[in-house]
């Protein structure tokens, strides 16, 4: 079960963007890519500024295409999504107060993906901090603390999130202490999303109702994202060249969150480009080459791009 109607048109293009992606990069297998694409007919459900209520939303229905979204894959910094959405959640409960600290390990962890700033995130939002190993006791605490973030999005009772895992920090060289143990010896308890699951926390954002109206509205402005050629030869790291938004045309707009590692490639983006229907796009790939490979993302974002066109709802 999903949050989106599947249909035999997108069924169909969504089969031929794949296979045209398997044509220009044969050594991509078919279970190193997943992908959650949904179209947003008119009237449009999201970017409006808050405007529906969240039970409004939620009835409207939308439509989508999916391969492997059910398929529990290595998020990279794309779980900052998630953290992003609880943070906010807390404030607004009054579980957690601002501090400038805060808000610019906030930004941080979007805006440049900084996993430095997303440690600090995660220490805010579970009260626990890294450091040397415990003993069992605390230890055992310090494991209940970690998983709040857990039972917070699993108490949303959205069928998408139920395979998911968001207790982990994001590192550059990786964890160390108490983080490396409660990792697992065979990384068994590392972070693990669908793109099923990150399309419907996505999907909330833009259409206002993660949180709420004001919170949606600064976590996408957060994920806004330039697609001016001056802007990105500024920054090697800008989560758009080798992603999805370098598949765009320069007037589109953008909003995203990337996550690479040497491992993967991923993206989540909601996109509208003038005269074409708004649309959200995920895509995961794995693969130690295929994450190097700066092509795949952005190929695929061009060929959802141009079958946009034909996904519009007065031609079905």
């Amino acid at each position: 079960m999903t949050f989106f109607r599947k249909d035999e048109q997108l069924q169909q293009l969504g089969n031929q963007i794949l296979s045209a992606t398997w044509a220009e990069f044969p050594d991509l297998a078919r279970n190193q890519i997943a992908l959650t694409w949904i179209v947003y007919d008119p009237p449009v459900p999201v970017n409006t500024g808050g405007a529906l209520s969240p039970q409004a939303f939620w009835n409207h229905e939308v439509r989508g295409f999916s391969y492997r979204g059910s398929d529990r894959i290595y998020p990279a910094s794309v779980v900052k999504l998630f953290y992003l959405v609880a943070v906010y959640e807390w404030l607004e409960k009054g579980m957690i107060q601002t501090t400038a600290e805060l808000e610019r390990a906030i930004r941080d962890t979007i805006v440049d993906s900084s996993n430095d700033a997303t440690s600090l995130v995660v220490d805010v939002l579970t009260g626990t901090t890294s450091g040397p190993e415990l003993s069992h006791g605390p230890f055992q605490t310090w494991q209940l603390q970690r998983n709040i973030v857990n039972r917070y999005f699993h108490s949303l009772g959205w069928p998408e999130l139920e395979a998911i895992n968001v207790n982990q920090k994001t590192w550059c060289d990786g964890p160390y202490g108490r983080e490396r143990i409660f990792v697992g010896e065979l990384m068994e308890n590392r972070n693990m999303l669908t793109t099923n699951a990150t399309a419907r926390l996505l999907h909330s954002i833009i259409g206002g109702v993660a949180v709420s109206s004001k919170a949606s509205q600064s976590m996408m402005a957060l994920m806004k994202r330039s697609l001016n050629p001056a802007d990105l030869t500024t920054d090697d790291e800008n989560q758009v060249t080798g992603f999805l938004g370098e598949g765009l045309p320069q007037n589109a707009l953008l909003w995203s969150k990337a996550g690479w590692t040497s491992q993967v490639r991923h993206d989540a983006a909601y996109i509208e480009i003038p005269g074409k229907q708004p649309y959200l796009l995920v895509v995961f790939t794995e693969g130690r080459a295929h994450s190097k490979n700066k092509a795949i993302l952005p190929f695929v974002s061009r060929q959802v791009a141009g079958a946009v066109d034909e996904a519009d709802a007065g031609e079905m």
